[in-house]
């Protein structure tokens, strides 16, 4: 394989922060093959859109001919990241973590391909739960200093709110995994969101003292939207890369549905596209940044859920915009039973059951500022029913807003 230097294409397309030492990461990855770690902690069954940077970033150093090594941090997660918390962390048990890591592992080889040659995915598990915690402190505790760790953001916050020592314990495992993976990869630099700036720093300063090596860091921007939301956040819930959690076309729609502002970085982090290409696309104004919008929902689509969801998926799109000849299979779906609607059932009730607003509440204000929608027609009374009549070939199209589509099916 023609060799890259992946910091240099990491950089052009956004993903670089802060960096350990610029000059001595680009000279890693353009002298010789470099092995590049970024870690998961399983406290969910998916992933999310969140988590797609470093997803995108390893996949860009296997495409580039360096090797990739996702951490799937099931023994971190017994104890539980404090970076961008306020509040301890829900304490997950053994079996429900190593349920979650099983199945993050299948999502990670979505990116990029694991077979332990050109990629790699390791538990941490494997080296912290068996650890002795005497024999840790004294080889491993020694080289950490607590009025260091305090400076550091993520406990400086939560010293406002209350720090656990189960928390505190965090930062030396993450950076225990560090040395570890030098140790057993030759592992040379660790990505992570900017929040893990001084998780990250403490696993280059551990391998430096204890093999005398040098080892860099990475940190990528962290995202929030034009809007200044946080990235991956939906009136519905965080956007899973589970399509059983959230449908391909759900995911679809999300990118498609992005602000204006966003989608040129967006194409840049979370597509495969040549940055020509998306130079052009990000030229579009008006009416035509539609279209800017559909690539990267499509290329975002299509890396996540595979080709065949993806045209399915924007078929599905172009159908609910107005193209009845498209299918719309992959709009989601709910059955409702007609012994259910026979004295009819109210809208509000049937839009908050099928996630369209978060509460009935959400849905009453929705009908009274005219946008909720049934068959494409405005609910205009917040007491409307929904019954049998108004099913066509026992369907309904449920909309909230301009975008956001529900099918609603007879049972």
């Amino acid at each position: 394989m023609n060799r890259q230097n992946v910091y240099k294409i990491l950089k052009e397309r956004g993903f670089v922060k802060q960096v350990t030492d610029e000059d001595a990461v680009f000279d890693a990855f353009k002298k010789k093959q470099a092995t590049v770690y970024v870690g998961y902690d399983p406290t969910a069954s998916s992933l999310h859109v969140g988590n797609l940077m470093g997803l995108m970033a390893l996949a860009h150093v296997q495409r580039a001919g360096h090797l990739p090594i996702a951490v799937i941090g099931d023994g971190t997660t017994m104890i539980g990241d404090p970076s961008g918390k306020t509040e301890l962390r829900k304490m997950l048990s053994r079996e429900n973590i190593a349920a979650n890591a099983t199945k993050i592992k299948s999502q990670i080889s979505c990116y990029f391909r694991i077979d332990n040659k050109a990629g790699f995915a390791v538990h941490n598990a494997d080296w912290l739960l068996s650890l002795n915690h005497v024999d840790f402190l004294r080889e491993i505790g020694r080289h950490f200093s607590v009025n260091r760790m305090l400076t550091a953001e993520a406990y400086k916050i939560r010293m406002e709110t209350g720090l656990s020592f189960l928390e505190f314990n965090y930062q030396i495992l993450q950076a225990f995994d560090f040395l570890k993976l030098y140790q057993s990869h030759h592992c040379t630099v660790q990505m992570g969101g900017d929040d893990q700036w001084g998780n990250i720093i403490a696993g280059t300063d551990l391998v430096r003292r204890v093999e005398g090596a040098r080892v860099e860091g990475i940190t990528w921007p962290l995202l929030t939207t034009a809007n200044g939301q946080k990235m991956g956040k939906t009136a519905k819930g965080a956007v899973w890369l589970d399509g059983g959690l959230t449908s391909p076309y759900e995911y679809y729609q999300f990118w498609i549905n992005c602000d204006d502002r966003d989608v040129s970085r967006f194409l840049a982090y979370f597509t495969f596209l040549p940055m020509k290409q998306i130079g052009e696309l990000s030229k579009y104004e008006g009416a035509d940044i539609r279209e800017a919008k559909a690539v990267l929902a499509f290329e975002a689509t299509k890396i996540t859920h595979g080709e065949a969801e993806a045209l399915k998926a924007r078929a599905a799109s172009q159908s609910a915009f107005g193209d009845s000849e498209q299918d719309i299979s992959s709009i989601p779906a709910t059955h409702i039973s007609i012994e259910k609607i026979k004295d009819g059932v109210y809208l509000s009730d049937v839009f908050a059951e099928v996630g369209l607003t978060k509460s009935k509440g959400e849905a009453r204000r929705l009908i009274k500022q005219g946008g909720a929608y049934i068959n494409q027609d405005k609910i205009e009374d917040i007491e409307s029913k929904l019954d049998a009549k108004d099913f066509v070939d026992n369907s309904i199209m449920l909309r909230a807003g301009k975008k956001r589509y529900h099918r609603l099916l007879l049972a």
